[in-house]
């Protein structure tokens, strides 16, 4: 069974052992997240949780890029709105991410190539990650005068606090191997290999019984403190909203489209 979502941002299929693969459908923007992608995954995971059939969710990108954070295009678009409408989107953005980390069952992410800004957020919401060596991760909000606040908290659990406190502050890039050895990644595999260095893994969750796996998975959360009250989601949601909406923001969304430095660079040494 296949299935598209979100305008076809994003693609769904089930196999016959119960295994789905949620792809990330939109290679021409480098699969960045919209309002489309945003409700496609809304509505595919809603969907997947709810079918007892479907064991293990494996998610991927379509095109050169597994993800390429937030389209920052519509991000500008968006900002513009008024405060209000800006809850709403960063409510469904965090929601998005809430919901794969709580998802029921076990997740495997296989990234390739771009892993930035919201998609560093999938990787850390996912249960396992495999990444061909031609992947590259950045947190890269900061950078566009714009935050990574809904994501920090999967982040900190990730790769931990002193790694974020560099990474998402310098929004420098990073390798596989070194996403790796930080805990965002636990398998690197050759260029082309996801497929194959998936199966064993998704084998081995297949073995393991439905009920013990989702268990198991919700008291790890919990006990991470990774299950958040609806206050600490609220909040994370107005403060994600509310630097959108800043003159800050604006400019460093400008900086991105005009291809320039941002006005609070300086120049090199």
């Amino acid at each position: 069974m296949s299935q598209a979502y979100g305008n076809g941002t994003v693609l769904c299929a089930i196999d016959a052992r119960g295994v789905a693969t949620v792809t990330l459908n939109r290679p021409e923007r480098n699969n960045a997240y919209n309002s489309d992608v945003i409700g496609g995954l809304l509505d595919a995971f809603g969907r997947l949780g709810a079918d007892d059939a479907v064991r293990v969710v494996v998610i991927r990108g379509n095109g050169k890029h597994f993800q390429a954070g937030a389209d920052l295009g519509w991000l500008k678009e968006i900002g513009a709105l008024s405060p209000e409408e800006n809850i709403v989107v960063s409510r469904r953005t965090a929601s998005a991410i809430r919901g794969l980390t709580e998802f029921p069952k076990p997740t495997v992410a296989l990234i390739h190539g771009g892993c930035f800004g919201g998609g560093t957020g999938i990787a850390a919401a996912a249960d396992v990650v495999i990444a061909s060596q031609d992947a590259i991760f950045s947190i890269t909000e900061a950078r566009w005068g714009v935050m990574a606040g809904i994501i920090v908290p999967h982040l900190n659990a990730a790769i931990g606090v002193r790694n974020v406190r560099r990474f998402a502050l310098t929004c420098e890039r990073f390798g596989a191997a070194e996403a790796k050895e930080m805990g965002l990644v636990h398998t690197v595999c050759p260029e082309g290999g996801l497929d194959a260095a998936a199966a064993p893994v998704i084998d081995a969750l297949l073995m393991s019984a439905p009920e013990a796996t989702a268990e198991t998975k919700r008291r790890t959360l919990i006990e991470a403190g990774l299950m958040m009250t609806d206050a600490h989601f609220e909040e994370l949601v107005v403060e994600h909203s509310a630097k959108r909406q800043t003159a800050e923001a604006v400019e460093g969304l400008a900086s991105f489209l005009e291809k320039r430095p941002p006005s609070w660079y300086p120049g090199p040494a």
